[in-house]
């Protein structure tokens, strides 16, 4: 399946990473962007919301399916929650595999907003934001929610590397991995369902 040799080449590009120490460019990038006190309230926001609308936004979907008596909105939801799962189980994998440290545990000089030891690589905070992004594209195909989904899913991985959380190569990593699990789940929704929706009546 294209999606398991997604991931495989990206523990495989990180694993390479690794082995060289942390790359250069990465820290300079980190460092250029991350100030001695991250305490924009903007970019606190961003990041904060990651986890609350991986949630509010397929139950809010579900919950209008289920008062519309909308099958469609309902499956909707379903692939969205399938989505964050596959993303947070492959990203949590990766992570396991790579082992990757924090920016500030390895340089003084990035200053992150909080103390936290979990592993680097990929972002999860980005892998839940980019995952609940390219489900609402695949389901909605509305520019007007795509955009501004994908703009808030940029911001999240912008604000990781502003609050000195995580390098670059970990916000486009998790960003990969959430689109992935989005995309899978949205292949599966249209192999196992797409006849229960035609058996239903349903578009």
């Amino acid at each position: 399946m294209q999606v398991k040799k997604l991931l495989l080449s990206i523990v495989f590009i990180a694993l390479t990473l690794n082995g060289f120490t942390q790359a250069a460019w990465e820290h300079d990038f980190v460092k250029n962007i991350n100030p001695q006190y991250p305490s924009s309230d903007v970019w606190k926001t961003f990041s904060s919301t990651t986890k609350p609308l991986g949630v509010i936004i397929p139950v809010g979907i579900w919950a209008v399916g289920l008062i519309n008596k909308d099958k469609n909105k309902e499956i909707d939801a379903y692939e969205m929650v399938a989505g964050l799962a596959m993303s947070t189980v492959a990203t949590e994998a990766i992570k396991m595999i790579v082992k990757r440290t924090r920016p500030a545990q390895v340089y003084t000089d990035i200053y992150p907003d909080e103390f936290d030891n979990t592993y680097s690589f990929p972002s999860g905070h980005v892998s839940i934001a980019f995952s609940v992004a390219t489900s609402l594209m695949l389901t909605t195909k509305k520019w007007y929610i795509t955009v501004p989904a994908f703009a808030w899913a940029t911001g999240v991985g912008y604000s990781r590397i502003y609050l000195g959380q995580h390098y670059p190569s970990d916000v486009l990593a998790g960003a990969v991995v959430g689109a992935a699990g989005a995309y899978a789940s949205h292949w599966l929704n249209k192999k196992f369902f797409f006849r229960k929706k035609k058996a239903n009546n349903l578009p």
